[in-house]
């Protein structure tokens, strides 16, 4: 009987090693594969308020990582912008990963981490819908 329950903690143990040492290996290819990724280039028009920033291009939008990258870009576009939700046209170049948080929560689905600012337009984009208020 002790021979059999010998038996079965070492099945048990290498299992247990087995899946922890697959399980870590996935974890560091996750990590790796987006620090490992090579920037490229995006253009778009970018919007910075209330905490939250967007990458809106030709076929793609994207959230964008808010780290010292997006702030500086965002005092940049600061300066061009006419009204508070003016788009400004950019070029970064950035690495897009999935959105962790879109799992959990309502999010953009991709993400942007902006590396460099290749160019800041000096005129806001122009906009498809002008809001106005009426006069009465």
């Amino acid at each position: 009987m002790k021979k059999i329950v010998l038996l079965l903690m070492i099945s048990i143990t290498i299992i247990s090693c087995n899946d922890s040492k697959k399980n870590s290996e996935t974890d560091t290819k996750e990590e790796t594969s987006s620090v490992d990724q090579k920037p490229e280039t995006y253009r778009g028009d970018f919007i910075f308020t209330n905490n939250a920033a967007v990458l809106n291009g030709q076929d793609f939008i994207y959230g964008v990582t808010i780290d010292e990258k997006t702030k500086e870009l965002a005092n940049r576009v600061s300066e061009v912008k006419k009204e508070e939700f003016d788009m400004v046209p950019v070029i970064v170049s950035g690495v897009v990963t999935e959105n962790p948080k879109a799992k959990t929560e309502e999010v953009w689905e991709q993400i942007i981490t902006i590396k460099e600012i290749l160019y800041v337009s000096d005129k806001p984009a122009k906009t498809d819908i002008k809001i106005e208020e009426k006069k009465s």
